[in-house]
């Protein structure tokens, strides 16, 4: 796929920028992260010439969070109506689509993005297959060359355990056309959780390719040659899951005239490979079966410092709340010995409480590992 002209025009570029940290959902959907995020974004857009009124962002922010820029709400109609009726409007040559929030694979395995008046009982959001489609049609008559970037998790329905299934969401497609380039970048891979930083409130993708695109400025508003990027993106998310922090494996797609192919993550080697510090400490608390229930997780969870815990982000699977509420309290190693202590008293099973703490102290920095728990 040939890239873009280098040089872009700024006036000719424009963005949809959306970061939703707040649903309607409740404190259980709190992620802090995707507001901050795109702000950073817009920043590096408008610092390239791409003037105000043309990038639109979208937010939802977190308290006690204050964007100070101005933005429009992220609810599931203003950003339909952004996306139906007013961007294919724009008269410009490139499009930027940041989105930042939660998100899942239907039962159809279409990536559905919450929108921030997503609830318990009416999960609203975008079709974000139905969203690109749209945007290679003739429903968009210009915006010719497009980056799509999406931090959401990809984890399957089915696994999420939602009462009632997800509705009917797709956004209405044109003639499909033969003019239109887009580079799609996904950040966790099929069936994968996209990993959060709540102590430094970001979303790990976010942050590495907002960091690659910071050191790629002066190329800016074009989009990057993504057969530069990916392998630069690839690169530093497989250095973040070797120290446990995270196991998505980012996703990108080209589409364009020439060329229609999604690059896949490497297929794994077929030896087996030790367990880093993170995986050992995950399998070693749902080794506990008072982890696999939600009820008496959140006991356990609830046992401890509420300023930690508040920013924890969650999740409904066992296991991908295991590897979240650990990887949100080992920069608190106190909170996270606490978290042993809080399982213990549930049940004190020896061996489980000795590789329990083997995993712990395998987690957290020499000075803080607790000798009495082994």
């Amino acid at each position: 796929m040939n890239g873009p002209t280098p040089s872009v025009d700024p006036a000719r570029v424009h963005a949809l920028v959306v970061g939703i940290e707040t649903y309607e959902a409740g404190d259980t959907w709190r992620l802090p992260g995707p507001a901050r995020d795109a702000v950073r974004f817009c920043r590096l857009l408008r610092d390239a010439g791409v003037p105000a009124s043309q990038v639109r962002l979208h937010l939802a922010p977190l308290p006690p969070y204050e964007p100070h820029v101005p933005y429009e709400p992220a609810d599931r109609a203003t950003l339909r109506r952004v996306l139906v009726r007013e961007m294919p409007l724009a008269q410009g040559d490139v499009l930027w689509v940041w989105w930042g929030g939660h998100g899942v694979l239907d039962r159809a395995g279409r990536l559905r993005l919450f929108c921030a008046d997503a609830g318990v009982a009416d999960k609203v959001g975008i079709d974000l297959e139905s969203a690109l489609a749209r945007y290679t049609s003739d429903a968009v008559p210009g915006l010719r060359e497009q980056m799509w970037v999406v931090d959401a998790c990809e984890t399957f329905e089915e696994d999420l355990a939602f009462q009632e299934a997800l509705p009917a969401d797709a956004l209405p497609v044109g003639r499909p056309g033969h003019v239109h380039r887009q580079i799609v970048l996904r950040a966790a891979g099929r069936g994968r959780a996209a990993a959060n930083d709540p102590v430094r409130a970001t979303g790990l993708f976010s942050d590495v390719l907002l960091g690659l695109l910071a050191e790629r400025a002066a190329a800016l508003p074009a989009p990057p040659d993504p057969e530069e990027l990916f392998p630069a993106v690839r690169a530093r998310i497989a250095a973040l899951r070797e120290e446990g922090r995270t196991f998505q494996h980012p996703e990108i797609r080209l589409q364009g005239p020439d060329r229609t192919e999604t690059l896949p993550p490497p297929v794994p080697s077929a030896a087996p490979r030790p367990l880093t510090a993170v995986q050992r400490a995950v399998e070693a608390l749902l080794a506990y079966p008072l982890m696999l229930d939600s009820e008496e997780r959140q006991t356990v969870v609830s046992a401890l410092d509420p300023r930690v815990t508040a920013v924890l982000r969650r999740h409904s699977k066992a296991r991908t709340d295991a590897v979240n509420i650990l990887s949100g309290l080992r920069r608190n190693p106190e909170v996270l010995w606490d978290l042993f202590d809080a399982v213990v008293s549930v049940d004190d099973d020896p061996e489980r409480k000795r590789e329990l703490a083997a995993a712990l102290a395998a987690l957290t920095p020499p000075a803080t590992v607790r000798r009495d728990s082994w």
